[in-house]
């Protein structure tokens, strides 16, 4: 398994995702997933 972190430029989209009400539930897991995997997540 590779250590690969989620860009901050993508992490960025991926909260915008979430947060933008029209977005479908695939995509919101899908963005909620790349967020999990941001780098400098605090454990």
């Amino acid at each position: 398994m590779t250590d690969r972190k989620t860009s901050p430029k993508a992490a960025t989209a991926a909260s915008k995702v979430l947060t933008n009400p029209n977005t479908s539930k695939n995509s919101k897991t899908a963005a909620g997933s790349a967020l999990s995997q941001a780098a400098g997540k605090k454990k």
